[in-house]
């Protein structure tokens, strides 16, 4: 391992807070790192910079760990990577995806870098909130209309495939375990979500059972408010950790976007929808995606001054979108990336100003 540990695992929850070994709270200051969950089936990257790289530029921007999303069809179908996406990698070369992804994933660990595997997308794609296919773990009730199915069952055998790679990496820290379950237009019950999560994590925490279960809230990650009725508890204590997103767009139902909201609206919503875990002392609550583009537009910068006020004052974990600087479906440009094309150079801007102050 390079340098100083960043923290010593394995991890639990105490209270609002994620702690480590020695009792010392490890505040997760994450990234995430793309591209697995998407149509090329890789990390972004690796075709420019070697991902060892990368890794020690996360760690020296002062990030602690990555989350790194997964598609079902990547570990279903395990096709093998083209040369061309991992020109800066030869080692990998002739390797198939969960290799790569593997191999990313210790290049991270081995630099002290804390990882989070998320279940991005079931349909290897740029996340497409429209698709009816992808807003849940399970699509089989859809019959025909999605072109890669898979049932409940099917979505928890495809945890285990991955994660049985990392039983034995103690910085391979936690299972986010779906991104943003929403079903039809926001109709996704939070009871129908909870119960689905704690039957996946009791199976996970059977293989490795120091791992964190990451549960996002619903209606795309925007609503923790069932956990006053329905908390999720697993058979090993302290082992659940609740993860929101928030957007300039984000707020299922509403006319008032982020964007728009004076601070006052955007903090009740933030209390209402997951602040009172924080608040309660019920659990961690890991901001696990938000982001703006570099050159934001009034609502973007007026989201974002609000978001970094609130995420100071209630000293909440959070995961910055996204590191990738081009995004994998037909190579555009990520406006909300923090590098440039050469996956090295900082884009130093207003974000990472922010964002190192949030570190502290």
């Amino acid at each position: 391992m390079n340098g100083n540990p960043l923290f010593t695992p394995p991890l639990r929850t105490r209270g609002r807070d994620i702690v480590d070994a020695h009792n010392k709270r490890l505040k997760l200051a994450s990234i995430n790192w793309y591209g697995g969950s998407d149509e090329l089936f890789v990390p972004g990257g690796l075709d420019v910079r070697p991902r060892r790289a990368i890794a020690a530029l996360i760690r020296r921007l002062g990030f602690n760990s990555v989350r790194l999303p997964y598609s079902d069809e990547m570990v279903a179908k395990n096709p093998p990577i083209p040369h061309e996406l991992l020109a800066a990698n030869p080692d990998l070369f002739g390797m198939r995806a969960l290799d790569v992804f593997e191999a990313v994933v210790t290049a991270l660990t081995d630099e002290g870098v804390a990882v989070i595997v998320n279940d991005h997308i079931t349909n290897a794609a740029w996340c497409d909130g429209m698709n009816l296919c992808d807003s849940s773990w399970k699509n089989d009730q859809l019959g025909p209309l999605c072109r890669f199915r898979q049932t409940e069952d099917d979505w928890i055998a495809h945890w285990e495939t991955i994660m049985a790679r990392f039983v034995n990496n103690p910085h391979v820290v936690g299972a986010d375990l779906r991104n943003e379950p929403r079903g039809l237009w926001g109709t996704m019950t939070w009871t129908a979500w909870a119960t689905a999560a704690a039957r996946c994590g009791e199976r996970l925490l059977k293989m490795q059972p120091n791992w964190l279960m990451i549960i996002e809230g619903v209606s795309s990650a925007n609503d923790l408010s069932g956990v006053r009725q329905q908390p999720v508890r697993y058979s090993v204590p302290d082992r659940t950790v609740y993860s929101a997103h928030v957007y300039s767009w984000s707020g299922w139902g509403s006319l008032d976007p982020y964007k728009g909201r004076k601070y006052t609206s955007f903090v009740r919503a933030m209390e209402q929808n997951w602040a009172f875990i924080l608040a309660e002392n019920i659990a961690p609550v890991w901001i696990g995606e938000f982001g703006a583009p570099d050159s934001p537009n009034k609502g973007d910068a007026h989201y974002w001054k609000n978001l970094m006020k609130y995420l100071e004052e209630v000293d909440a974990d959070f995961g910055y979108w996204a590191i990738n600087p081009r995004k994998p479906h037909l190579n555009e440009r990520e406006s909300y990336s923090i590098l440039k094309d050469d996956w090295e150079t900082l884009v130093d801007d207003y974000r990472m100003q922010d964002l190192q102050r949030l570190m502290k």
